[in-house]
This record gives structure tokens, sequence and C-alpha cells, in this order.
């Protein structure tokens, strides 16, 4: 006798293998990053959690090959499926290569990262470094199997990078509430979406092309630099500030700080899997400026939203970051929801400019950086930071979306 599976079981696996799965994964994948942040920001209080702050912007700047070699492995995937065998391979070979190489430079600049970030000791730089690795090595997979349109196992690598970070992180800082432990449940955290992804990607008998690996290899390079640097300098605006406040402030202020920006980390990455449904449309002629205007839309009003609800809900907002500890930086989260609003924005706009092969959008972005770092070294209070990093956002993100509207209009008049 045949029993039939309960449809709700049905329901939910195919819930999961569509791109409605990779929504629910990537929630779940930054909410579990967001409890880390706040389960590290209430254990360890604002002088510690400012250095271990620092040190995940850091590996947020670092992680920035992972997110070209995931970009250009699923473009290339998706454009050349009669070669996906050999791509794959490459794009895990060269993934390899490139991880352990990036995190022997890290390595070497762990001595500098000790003392520029006045961490407790060497060990967490260390420990930095060695993240590196897994974490470079998990876009590359993220990348073959989002060209592969493989959604389900796709979403199981997302989940598998925000659960066991907050998991594990919890359980390192009952036992030793220390920077030290914080950074060493995140190393082995990052391992698990590599196993989930090793595990996914295992051979599969199938017919192979190789007679353009070697010219793939290093197109596969090219591009995935080209794209990385781009993708490096939004990293860097929405991340630096946190080490600019370490490097401006004093430690209490600098914890405040980063506490801050916890609010603002959660604005920018719940709706960020719209950037990832929306990236394939903005890709296609005819569809891109839709898909741009949808994305503006849809981000501006949760922007909007989450600014108002965390002015209205300040006093809820602080359980969230740590409580009263960081109640210095009350009336200022408001502010830090305003910082993620422009930056969920800038987010749509720098992969818009990469979809439509811009230029241009990659150097504008580097200059707010450097505007971002000069004047924010210049600040003496958290409350002056957080302001000239809102004000080179928000000039930024005219700048951008001034460009797309030229550049749409100029492909609608080539049409």
């Amino acid at each position: 006798m045949t029993i039939a599976a309960p449809a709700s079981g049905g329901r939910i696996l195919r819930l999961l293998r569509s791109t409605a799965g990779i929504a629910i994964a990537m929630a779940v994948m930054n909410i579990g990053t967001y409890a880390f942040q706040m389960v590290a920001a209430r254990m360890l209080g604002p002088a510690q959690y400012g250095a271990v702050a620092s040190m995940l912007a850091l590996l947020m700047v670092l992680s920035v090959l992972q997110l070209g070699l995931q970009a250009t492995a699923a473009r290339r995937i998706s454009a050349a499926p009669g070669d996906v065998a050999a791509i794959e391979q490459t794009v895990l070979t060269t993934t390899w290569w490139a991880a352990g190489l990036l995190g022997l430079v890290a390595l070497a600049a762990a001595p500098a990262v000790w003392h520029l970030l006045r961490l407790d000791g060497l060990a967490p730089a260390v420990l930095l470094a060695l993240c590196v690795v897994p974490v470079t090595v998990m876009g590359g997979q993220a990348g073959v199997l989002q060209g592969e349109r493989r959604w389900l196992p796709l979403s199981l690598v997302y989940v598998a990078v925000g659960l066991p970070r907050v998991a594990l992180g919890v359980a390192f800082l009952i036992v030793s509430p220390s920077e030290t432990s914080a950074m060493l449940a995140v190393l082995l955290a990052s391992w698990v979406p590599v196993a989930v992804g090793s595990w996914t990607l295992r051979r599969r008998p199938r017919p192979v092309t190789v007679a353009h690996e070697q010219h793939e290899r290093r197109d596969l390079m090219k591009e995935t630099l080209t794209s990385s640097v781009a993708l490096l300098a939004f990293i860097a605006l929405s991340n630096l500030d946190v080490v600019v406040a370490r490097g401006a402030l004093d430690e209490h202020d600098a914890g405040l700080y980063a506490g801050g920006l916890i609010v603002t980390k959660a604005v920018l990455f719940l709706p960020q899997f719209a950037v990832v449904v929306l990236f394939p449309s903005m890709s296609t002629d005819g569809e891109s400026r839709g898909a741009v205007l949808k994305g503006l839309t849809f981000l501006g009003g949760i922007g909007a939203a989450a600014v108002v609800a965390t002015y209205v809900l300040a006093d809820l907002a602080l359980v969230f970051i740590g409580g009263d500890e960081y109640g210095e930086v009350r009336d200022l989260l408001w502010l830090f929801a305003v910082l993620g609003a422009l930056l969920a924005v800038l987010q749509l706009l720098v992969y818009a400019g990469l979809a439509r092969r811009g230029r241009a959008t990659k150097y504008l972005v580097a200059v707010g950086v450097v505007v971002m770092i000069s004047a924010g070294s210049t600040a003496g209070d958290p409350t002056a930071l957080a302001t000239m990093v809102a004000v080179v956002d928000a000039v930024l993100l005219a700048v951008l979306l001034t460009l797309q509207l030229v550049r749409h209009r100029r492909e609608a008049a080539d049409a």
C-alpha cells in the first residue's frame, strides 16, 4: 500500500524549490546574522563589541571576491547551459585557489589589523584571516547553484550561513565572552555552508566540454575582478564607517556607534532578496527600466516604514541592539535606520549598473568611500559621524539615480 506524502510537506518543498524559497532562506540568513550581532553586543558590552563589529566589517570587505565569483559563475552558467560541467569545474577550481591566496594575504596582515583595531591580542585577527577562506569558497559554490537554478540547495546554503553563526556564537560567548570566542564561532560557522555546498555539488555523471577551459578561466577571472571592484566599493561604503568610528572616537562611543549600526544592517539586509530576484530582469533588454523602478519603489517603501517604526518604537529597538548599556544612542536609532534605507537603495543601483555593464558606477562609489572616510575621521561623536555618512550616501544615491535615468533614456533612444 502506498502512503501519500502530506500535502503541506509538498507545498513547502515546492516553495523552497522556487525563487520564493530564496527570499525565505536569505531572510533566515540575515536574521541569524543580526541575532549573532545582537547577542554579541549584549554579552560583550560596547567596548569589546565595537572590536568584534569592526572585524566583521573587515570580513565583509575581504569577502568581496565571494560576491564577484558568485555573480560571474551564475551569469556564465546561465548563458552557456551546454558547457555547465566545464564552467562548474573551472569556477570551483579557481574559487579554491583564490580563497587560499586571499587567506594567506589576510593572515600576513593580521598583526596590522591587531594594532589598527586595538584588539585584545593577535588571536582574533588571525581568526578573522582564516574566516576569509570558507567565506570565499561559499561564493563560488553559491554561484554554481544559482546558475544551474538549483534553488533548494542554494536555499540550504543560505540558511547554513545564518543559523550556525548565532548558535555557535551563543555557545562560545557563554563559555568565554571575549573577542576571540566570538571570532572562533564565526570561523567554525563559516565552514558549515561550505560543507552543504560541497555535498550538493558532489560529482554527478554528465558530459564534459573542455575545449574552451583555459580561455574560460582567463575570462572568468577577468569578469570576476571587474565585478568585484564595484562590489568592493559598495561593501567598503556600507561597512568601513564602523572602522572609522573605531579610530576617530573613543572605545565607548565607537561601541555605541557599532550598536546603532545593528539597526542599519537590519534595514539593509532584510529586503536584500529583492536585488537577487530583480537582477536577471535588470540584465535583460526591455525589462531593465521596469525592474529598477519596481526595486526603487519596494525598497523605498520598506526603508521609509523602517525609519518611522524605529522612531516610534525606539525603546523596543534599543532592546534588540543590546539594552540599557546603549541607552545613549537611543535617540539616534532612527538616523541609523535612515542609513540602512539609503544603503538598500544604493545596493540596487550598484547591481543595476553591473547588469548593464556600466563603467562609471564603481568609480562613483569609490569616490563616495573616500569622502566618507575623510569626513568621518573628523567626527567627534556618534551623532556627527552618522550624519556625515548619511549625507554622503544621499548625495551618492542621487548621482547614481541620475546616471541610471540617463542610461535608460539612451537605451530607449537607441532602440
